[in-house]
C-alpha cells in the first residue's frame, strides 16, 4: 500500500501503523510531526498549514514514489494536516514498512526532508501574544540537517 493525502481531520499515527502492519515486515518505521509550544523562543498557541492542493499532492506523490523506488518499501502512506492546528497535534504522519529497520528508517526521513524542501505547504504561526508570522518550511530551528 501507497498513499498520500492532504487531510482536514486529525490524523491518527495507530491507525496508519495498523493499516499497514504485516507479518512480512520486520520494521515499521513513524514519523510524526506535532505542533509544539514554542518556536525559535516565541510561545506558540497555534498553527495554520495551507496549501497548494493539486501541486501539493502531486509533489508528494512523486516524493513517496522516489522513496519507495531508493529504499525498496512496498508499504508507505503520507498525511499531512491542512487547517489550524492546536498544541500536541498531529501535522505530518509518515509511515514505512520494510524487512529490515534501516530502509524504514531512511525512507520516514527523505520523505519528511523532501516535504519540507518541495512540497507547497505553509505554516503561519500563532504567538501567544496574539501575533502571527509564516514561517519558511526549510528553515531547521534548534538542530542542523543532514
Amino acid at each position: 500500500m501507497i498513499r498520500v493525502a492532504l487531510v482536514t481531520r486529525a490524523i491518527d499515527p495507530a491507525a496508519l501503523i495498523a493499516s499497514i502492519a504485516s507479518t512480512g515486515y520486520g520494521a515499521i518505521s513513524l514519523f510524526a510531526g506535532t505542533v509544539r509550544d514554542t518556536s525559535d523562543g516565541r510561545g506558540v498557541s497555534a498553527i495554520d498549514y495551507s496549501a497548494y492542493t493539486s501541486m501539493a499532492e502531486a509533489e508528494l506523490e512523486q516524493i513517496v514514489a522516489e522513496a519507495a523506488d531508493r529504499f525498496g518499501v512496498t508499504s508507505l502512506i503520507v498525511e499531512h494536516r491542512i487547517g489550524v492546528l492546536s498544541l500536541g497535534e498531529t501535522s505530518v504522519a509518515i509511515v514505512a514498512a520494510h524487512a529490515h529497520r534501516a530502509p524504514a528508517f531512511d525512507c520516514t526521513r527523505y520523505v519528511i526532508e523532501e516535504i519540507k524542501k518541495r512540497v507547497p505547504i505553509w505554516k503561519m504561526e500563532h504567538y501567544i501574544d496574539g501575533t502571527r508570522e509564516w514561517v519558511d518550511p526549510t528553515k531547521v530551528i534548534g538542530a542542523t540537517a543532514k
